[in-house]
């Protein structure tokens, strides 16, 4: 017998599983007759992994923190909002410090535009907020303004605050100081009448730039979203300034060489007929004329009327002890709340400036005929 054995084996590793193949086939002839038989074998086996690998828990991937949205930076004439912010508020700040200065050693101001009326607005009521002298005041804000917009240009002073952050505190600080020099403005022109601050002029125009880079930055379409909170911070500062200067008068201060005594302005017009029929009428009711024998407008008011109309009207000397250094207003002008020159009140209206004939006889229910 003659056997042929042919074994071809092949095998295949892929970790961690073997396979094996083996394939046989036999041949055999017998005496009789050939015959061939052929089988095959296929043999399969699957081998364990030696170490089988064990799962492994799955890391948790944190939650990214939320970002809080940026604004687009912004510049004017190609130089950066924030660049202009703080080239503003450096000049303000020199200002300020020098006001500061004057305020807090007594000095006298030397004022470029006005005479003195810079010392007159530095010495009075006016220039104290709460007990804190004004110049002072500004001298805070500006520096917070130049400090965040040097942190804005890259300078690391405040870590930890962002760009809307800085931004949006700019943005109010900026209105408050915006609300603050227009209600100073106000102050100058009612309670100091023919007076010429430049300071006072400078450190307006200042703020209102300031507020106005702010608008820029922010652009009118966003800032939109903080308009109540604008109002609401004017709203705190003019309320406050209204609460401090409540009880505060005007004073005319000057040199120690400078006292304007009082004196009386010639009346050189004549008095018409119905000026007269109605300076009668208004004294008649009561009506008075508070005025101040520096003011102009109040000469003219007396000139409209004529010399023997106004030697009938009830009118009333603010500064009947003359103006300069440590003189106020008499104290039945600050009581009636005067804020400007001249003033009328006829039937418990308040009329402000000169006023001609026929709106008087109007307002005081005198006929025109």
């Amino acid at each position: 017998m003659a056997t042929i054995s042919s074994t071809l084996s092949t095998s295949f590793l892929h970790s961690p599983t073997r396979f094996a193949v083996a394939v046989t086939i036999a041949t055999a002839n017998t005496s009789s007759s050939s015959r061939i038989k052929r089988f095959a074998r296929f043999r399969c086996c699957v081998e364990p992994s030696s170490s089988p690998e064990e799962e492994k828990p799955a890391i948790p991937i944190p939650t990214p923190l939320p970002v809080k949205p940026s604004v687009a930076s912004s510049s004017l004439w190609g130089i950066s909002t924030s660049t202009w912010s703080a080239g503003v508020a450096g000049l303000g700040l020199l200002e300020t410090g020098y006001l500061s200065y004057l305020k807090l050693t007594g000095s006298e101001a030397f004022c470029p535009v006005g005479g003195g009326g810079c010392g007159n607005v530095l010495q009075s009521d006016y220039s104290v907020v709460f007990g804190i002298p004004l110049p002072l005041l500004g001298l805070v804000a500006y520096g917070s303004v130049l400090t965040l917009s040097l942190q804005k240009n890259g300078k690391k002073f405040l870590p930890g605050i962002d760009d809307l952050d800085i931004r949006l505190t700019l943005l109010l600080v900026s209105t408050s100081m915006a609300t603050a020099s227009a209600y100073f403005l106000y102050i100058l022109n009612t309670k100091f009448i023919g007076t010429t601050c430049s300071y006072c002029l400078l450190s307006a125009f200042l703020s209102f730039a300031l507020f106005s880079i702010r608008i820029k930055d922010f652009g009118l379409e966003r800032v939109q979203k903080f308009v109540g909170l604008q109002l609401s911070v004017a709203i705190i500062v003019a309320l406050a300034l209204t609460n401090s200067y409540s009880s505060a008068t005007t004073q005319l201060n000057g040199t120690d060489d400078f006292v304007l005594e009082r004196y009386d302005t010639e009346i050189t017009t004549e008095s018409t007929p119905f000026a007269i029929a109605l300076a009668k009428h208004l004294h008649s009711i009561g009506a008075k004329m508070y005025g101040a024998f520096w003011c102009s407008h109040c000469n003219e008011q007396k000139q409209i009327f004529g010399r023997e109309a106004t030697k009938l009207l009830d009118y009333v000397e603010c500064f009947p002890n003359g103006a300069g250094k440590g003189k106020k207003m008499a104290p039945e002008c600050a009581a009636a709340g005067i804020e400007g020159f001249p003033t009328w009140i006829i039937n418990g209206k308040v009329l402000g400036g000169d006023q001609e004939l026929p709106i008087l006889a109007e307002e005081s229910g005198f006929p025109v005929e």
